[in-house]
């Protein structure tokens, strides 16, 4: 997908640290970007509140395909977008792309379970994460709660 597919971005530095032995950023290192793209948008758009807000977002699917090698220094960009919001989950796609580059180096995803903190139980997504969630949304489909 190209950068045009998604609907936010954000510029992430590589670290020294996420080279691996062999010369480029290890896999590990994307999912750790994922889910920093997601969660400063959840708490940029006050959706998230990582300390005391009564939802929190588990993680129980995911996954990544590598087009090409990102090594450090170079700085990524984190395209996000969601593909499908249902009652209390959220289908998140992001893709990460360099600077120079129109196509992703990888294209991930991930799937959040919105839970109470306490009991992690399944909440249901209040109206105003549905509204914020939807400027995300391409050709999505925004289930009803």
């Amino acid at each position: 997908m190209s950068r045009s597919a998604y609907r936010a971005i954000r510029a992430i530095s590589t670290r020294w640290m996420d080279n691996d032995a062999y010369g480029h950023v290890n896999n590990t290192v994307y999912y750790s970007w994922f889910d920093t793209a997601v969660n400063a948008w959840l708490v940029e758009n006050r959706l998230l509140d990582i300390h005391h807000g009564t939802m929190i977002g588990l993680v129980v699917e995911t996954g990544c395909r590598y087009h090409r090698s990102v090594a450090f220094p170079e700085t990524v960009e984190a395209g996000l977008r969601i593909a499908k919001v249902g009652n209390s989950s959220v289908r998140w796609e992001v893709g990460i792309f360099t600077a120079s580059e129109a196509a992703p180096a990888a294209e991930g995803f991930f799937i959040h379970v919105y839970v109470d903190r306490t009991t992690r139980r399944p909440m249901s997504l209040p109206p105003n994460w549905r509204t914020a969630l939807s400027d995300l949304m391409s050709d999505a489909k925004l289930l009803e709660g």
